[in-house]
């Protein structure tokens, strides 16, 4: 809808619980900036849910799912291989990346290479 909304003037009304750390919704959520509002009702701030419901609906859900559709948490995702915490304490944003020379079969290492003995 951005693209129509570009020539209307319109706005965006995103109104979902979270799926996940991915998508349009959680990426506007997080990182959208102050041009979004964002508005948060977890179920346990309604009146209208009763507290025995929500404990039924815990254990028929799972803690995951509910915290994710009841709490407006944005859970990680359980089909990945290694869990996010994980592979964000394995990126290191300080280490150079090769340079790669104009032959696209050999890289420029920063450093000066070993003559090999092979």
């Amino acid at each position: 809808m951005l693209p129509v909304l570009a020539v209307s003037g319109g706005d965006v009304w995103l109104i979902s619980t979270p799926f996940g750390r991915r998508g349009f919704f959680y990426r506007a959520w997080m990182e959208g900036g102050p041009g979004w509002q964002r508005v948060k009702v977890p179920a346990t701030e309604c009146p209208r849910i009763r507290p025995e419901n929500l404990a039924r609906d815990r254990v028929a859900m799972g803690d995951r799912w509910f915290r994710q559709e009841y709490l407006c948490e944005f859970a990680a995702n359980e089909e990945t291989l290694f869990p996010e915490e994980l592979v964000r304490k394995a990126i290191k944003y300080d280490i150079q990346p090769y340079l790669q020379t104009s032959d696209t079969n050999h890289l420029a290492l920063p450093w000066p290479r070993v003559p090999s003995n092979t």
